[in-house]
């Protein structure tokens, strides 16, 4: 197993080389690595795995009721969450089956419920449910008031996107997938029936290429001569409230949608905490992540119709993520089969639903455009830390703690988040750079005091895993 952030890349040539190491870059690294044949090498430009739209999303598992009926997306998100939802339960990544709530508050909206009920079934869908309005102040008693109806949609779950992530990373890592951090593509040239990718360590070459580089996919793709689409930044940002608010919501609540996207939501999260948002901004920067105080103003006139009683609860953080919009209503995968190339594109925030079926289906696309994809292995199964609240945590474990009793000395009070999570985390197959990696893989740091306390004996700690 190799993960390098550092020092000369190895000077022979990968049968593939996946660009972007997201959660899609990171699931299509884990099914190529089900082939032992194969040398495989994921390559990231950022010091960690997931660190693009991967870490800052609602972390909703879609059922994919709402895609464009036909389309890719709709049915990589249907095959996705299927999949997704076994390897959760195999791996240990929580997910909660929440629900979620379409809620109307105007006739217009009431009007487009049955519509959308209509779509989910053609989306081979057919769980929705309408509700009236007694049912949903049943259901949703801190909603605020005028609201007419609601479509129900029992499937939908909210899901941990950190620990996805670094799931099919490790599974990866673990079957010989070399992961390449801190390692920028530049240019890419094609000599010999090889990429030579030229990057800020050095040079990789591969005889088969795919472009899973999110934000930036469509600057790669031109670099191989396409001009297939354009990659326009759609900037969310999203409010983080205080565990305090979690009993105030039991779904997760929608607007109808939108040309523009699902609109501004809220919904629990598996950690505890609530989420406002996104907005949907359309930028120039595709390094624009920060917070403007319209952005916020219009997530708090939102909310303040949505669940009144949250905007009396502490904003314990704010982030935003940006989405790889495209102008295209789809997901752009295609095949370059006189290249040895695929382009992942477009991928926007259901990539984390439909991550397996994506990678189930680009390898396929590999196999038919000549690589030679050999025998086939089932992976060792990955057990992952869980960092959901409704699962019990290390700390709540007495037979863990007398058997390690670093499990029981906490470090993050906020998040209880112990001494053993960090050292375990450190160790991990895929270790953190820092203390922001830190906190996707432990939660330490995240909560309401968001490291003040903590900050220093986890900077310590971080240093000493490095001596």
């Amino acid at each position: 197993m190799t993960v390098t952030r550092r020092g000369p890349l190895p000077s022979t040539t990968y049968d593939v080389v996946i660009v972007g190491a997201g959660v899609v870059g990171c699931a299509i690294a884990r099914a190529l690595a089900r082939h032992p044949g194969l040398r495989v090498a994921l390559v990231e430009a950022q010091d960690d795995i997931g660190q693009g739209t991967s870490k800052a999303n609602t972390a909703i598992l879609h059922t994919g009721f709402d895609a464009a009926p036909g389309s890719l997306e709709a049915r990589l998100v249907r095959d996705g969450a299927r999949l997704l939802t076994a390897y959760a339960a195999e791996s240990g990544i929580p997910v909660e089956p929440v629900g979620a709530l379409l809620v109307a508050w105007d006739e217009e909206q009431l009007a487009a419920l049955p519509r959308l009920a209509e779509k989910a079934e053609r989306n081979e869908y057919w769980e929705t449910g309408l509700i009236g309005p007694a049912e949903l102040y049943e259901r949703e008693p801190q909603l605020g008031p005028g609201a007419l109806a609601a479509l129900h949609v029992p499937g939908e779950s909210i899901v941990c996107p950190w620990t996805t992530t670094l799931a099919y990373a490790t599974q990866a890592v673990r079957h010989a997938v070399d992961l390449h951090l801190d390692c920028r593509v530049r240019t890419v040239n094609r000599q010999d029936g090889v990429h030579v990718l030229d990057t800020g360590r050095g040079t990789l070459r591969a005889r088969s290429l795919v472009n899973a580089a999110g934000l930036h996919a469509d600057a790669l793709d031109r670099l191989l001569g396409h001009d297939d689409f354009t990659v326009t930044p759609r900037r969310g940002q999203l409010l983080v409230f205080d565990k305090f608010a979690r009993d105030l919501v039991r779904h997760i609540l929608l607007p109808v949608p939108t040309a523009l996207g699902k609109g501004v939501l809220v919904a629990p999260t598996v950690y505890g905490n609530v989420l406002l948002g996104p907005t949907a901004e359309d930028v120039d920067d595709k390094r624009a992540t920060g917070s403007t105080a319209d952005g916020l103003t219009l997530l708090r006139d939102k909310g303040r119709r949505i669940l009144p009683a949250l905007l009396d609860e502490e904003v314990t953080a704010v982030y935003a993520g940006l989405r790889a919009a495209t102008e295209h209503d789809d997901y752009r995968i295609s095949a370059h089969p006189e290249q040895a190339y695929v382009t992942v594109g477009g991928i926007r925030s259901t990539g984390l639903t439909a991550s397996l079926a994506i990678a189930s289906y680009v390898t396929e696309m590999l196999a038919g455009i000549g690589l030679e994809l050999g025998p086939t292995e089932e992976l060792e199964p990955v057990r992952m830390p869980n960092l959901g609240e409704t699962f019990p945590r290390p700390y709540q474990r007495p037979e863990l703690i007398a058997a390690d009793p670093e499990y029981g000395s906490l470090v993050c009070h906020c998040e209880r988040v112990s001494r053993g999570e960090i050292r375990d985390a450190l160790a991990g197959t895929v270790p953190p750079s820092g203390p922001d990696g830190l906190r996707r893989r432990t939660r330490a740091g995240a909560g309401r005091c968001q490291g003040f306390y903590c900050g220093a004996a986890v900077r310590e700690l971080i240093e000493g895993s490095d001596a």
